[in-house]
């Protein structure tokens, strides 16, 4: 067996979904279950099939906050991507302790939307558009996306035609180490490669990263 004919199981907290919690007034935040991703090496190839191949999914649209492009307490840019640094992330209805909490995030290094600043407190969505505001302390600059595809192939270099290295699950959390206009470099589960932008959520179709 070859070295890339081991399965790397990512943790729980690498595919779950963002945590739930109820919305009635004076409930409790509660969660739904983690699920799996897995990052493999890629498979044998198989015989030509005469259908033709399914096409990528679009691209996620990024929000665009109204207002100012830049953050009145930062002067970083709005909107602009950021990951959850904490094991436990509570998402308040608004900037302060004493909002309730809607939700909690459960996801470790997840990566999040940052659209309004105030004070230490920053809003922010997840790639399904659950968010709120959340304490500056538990978001990191540290660049991660979520993999928006089936299944998504890292390949040698940042071309349709290099070899494939390794393949990743739906849904799974990957650092994102580059960036170029069509392709990101990314690290998940011990392998390393290059994915098509979009794919993936948690950058913008125009950023750049080196």
């Amino acid at each position: 067996m070859t070295h890339f004919g081991r399965i790397v199981t990512l943790l729980a907290a690498l595919a779950a979904q963002p945590a739930w919690a109820q919305s009635t007034e004076g409930s409790r935040p509660r969660t739904r279950p983690e699920g799996l991703g897995v990052a493999t090496a890629p498979a044998p190839a198989a015989p030509a099939s005469p259908e033709a191949p399914a096409s990528p999914p679009p691209p996620r649209e990024i929000a665009i906050p109204e207002g100012p492009t830049r953050g009145p307490e930062t002067n970083l840019p709005l909107p602009r991507f950021v990951s959850l640094s904490t094991d436990r992330g509570n998402v308040r209805r608004g900037p302060s302790l004493s909002h309730r909490i809607d939700w909690v995030f459960l996801r470790r290094d997840m990566p999040l939307q940052v659209t309004a600043e105030y004070g230490h407190w920053r809003r922010v969505t997840d790639r399904e558009g659950v968010g709120g505001w959340m304490h500056y302390a538990m978001l990191s600059g540290v660049r991660t996306v979520i993999v928006d595809a089936e299944l998504l192939d890292l390949r040698s270099r940042p071309q349709e035609n290099a070899t494939v290295v390794a393949q990743i699950e739906g849904g799974v959390v990957a650092r994102l180490l580059e960036c170029r206009p069509e392709w990101c470099e990314l690290s998940a589960g011990g392998y390393k490669g290059w994915a098509p932008k979009s794919r993936l959520w948690g950058v913008a179709p125009d950023e750049l990263l080196d």
